[in-house]
């Protein structure tokens, strides 16, 4: 029952993941419709067998006014995959700034990267190219899509469809 369950809105987005247990409770409670079943397992009582749940969508349409990811520190390091972004290393990781916040580098998601405090002492007020040191990956505003396949782990094949991945 640990398993994880992609959860669809009504026109198909995917909105979050939730638990089998909780899966199975919004289908019986007729909040929910079953979309696709994980095949050879099974949910079993004393008088029925019932589907193991991969993914369900929602019958009622659930408006989510705010989906943009927070700009924070962890998920900085989370975007970046708490990996230095000029190194490669994974320990004693901190948040950079592309261009320098004296020179005028804003707090936003395309000038945040994570970076090891030796990169970071090591690049100080400079940017990357003066400091020749190339960024792995540019940075970028993540969706909640990535984080949700994040969390998850590895994602199923029948998510692929419905978080835009295939």
């Amino acid at each position: 029952m640990k398993a994880h369950v992609l959860v669809l809105n009504q026109d198909y987005s995917a909105l979050t993941v939730c638990s089998v247990q909780r899966a199975v409770i919004l289908i019986h409670l007729d909040k929910a419709d079953l979309v696709e079943a994980l095949p050879g397992h099974a949910l079993r009582s004393p008088r029925r067998i019932f589907p193991w749940p991969s993914i369900v969508r929602l019958r009622v349409y659930v408006r989510v006014p705010y989906r943009r990811i927070m700009l924070s520190r962890k998920n900085v390091l989370r975007r970046d995959g708490f990996r230095c972004q000029y190194c490669n290393q994974r320990e004693h990781l901190t948040v950079d700034h592309v261009l320098p916040k004296s020179r005028g580098g804003r707090d936003t998601w395309t000038n945040l990267v994570t970076a090891c405090i030796r990169c970071n002492n090591r690049k100080g007020n400079r940017t990357p190219v003066e400091a020749r040191m190339p960024l792995r990956r540019n940075p970028f505003r993540p969706s909640h899509v990535m984080f949700i396949r994040d969390y998850v782990g590895t994602v199923a094949d029948t998510w692929k469809p419905y978080l835009f991945l295939s």
